[in-house]
């Protein structure tokens, strides 16, 4: 395991924040991906559904093919299954983000729509989560053995050691689809187009930490990526440098309360 940090925390459960709602949500961001949506949903569900109190959130980024169908059809044999959709296309951070805010569990985890991230890794992500620090906020995928052609795969590599360079965020495969993290820290960062390729460094910005875990990885089942290597190098090397810029002109830093809130003051006070 690849981390940042130590694990010194009692373990938790998925379902330690109550029964009234799903303490995990399973969030898809899906651009079409009507002939690989399908078989995902029901993986996630033969996962999960035995140990976990979670829901799915599926957003459909204005496809042109079967996928919003095909989610409308799932909804209806599955309730855990809220559908969202997008009016016009997005973008992937875009999609992410409606669906971590329409997610109702204190955890998210995020999956890829084309198939290629296998939710048999989730348990261990889980697992790992709950071993770790309460400082710990984010948990990421580090597929250590991609399923992709040749030029995919140089390509993120030297993007990775770039980014690594730039940003000093320790983590071996910030593109991996396969995420784990806490609603409430994911909302509070900055949001921006592409800002899901950065959630490490942006976490850790914060004063949060991250960890890495290997993941299996999987050639699709039907379709062809939404990312040609050209347009995703292209917006990739300025993104970075954006994200490089704002981590070394941000200064956030912790704090701690050192007295009580005044309005609580003076109700202890009239209360005697």
């Amino acid at each position: 395991m690849y981390s940042t940090a130590t694990h010194s925390r009692p373990p938790h459960s998925a379902t330690d924040m109550g029964r009234g709602r799903p303490a995990l949500s399973v969030v898809i961001p899906v651009h079409n991906e009507g002939g690989n949506i399908a078989p995902l949903i029901e993986e996630v569900v033969a996962v999960l559904g035995q140990t976990e109190h979670f829901e799915i959130v599926c957003v459909d980024d204005a496809s042109t093919d079967s996928s919003l169908e095909v989610l409308k059809d799932l909804a209806l044999a599955h309730p855990s299954l809220t559908v969202l959709a997008h009016q016009r296309q997005a973008g992937q951070s875009t999609a992410l983000r409606n669906g971590v805010k329409a997610a109702r569990g204190a955890w998210v985890a995020t999956l890829d729509g084309d198939g290629q991230n296998d939710p048999a890794d989730l348990p261990a992500m889980l697992a790992a989560l709950r071993a770790a620090p309460a400082t710990v906020k984010l948990v990421g995928g580090w597929r250590t053995d991609r399923r992709d052609s040749w030029s995919k795969r140089a390509g993120s590599r030297f993007a990775n050691e770039l980014r690594r360079w730039l940003l000093a965020d320790g983590t071996p495969d910030t593109g991996c689809g396969i995420k784990l993290f806490q609603r409430e820290a994911f909302l509070d960062l900055p949001y921006f187009d592409h800002m899901h390729r950065y959630l490490p460094a942006l976490v850790q910005r914060v004063g949060w930490e991250t960890m890495s875990v290997p993941v299996r990885h999987r050639e699709r089942r039907s379709g062809k990526s939404n990312y040609t290597n050209i347009a995703r190098a292209r917006v990739g090397i300025a993104d970075l440098f954006g994200v490089a810029w704002l981590m070394r002109r941000s200064r956030v830093v912790p704090v701690h309360r050192v007295t009580r809130p005044a309005m609580e003051i003076v109700s202890s006070a009239g209360a005697r």
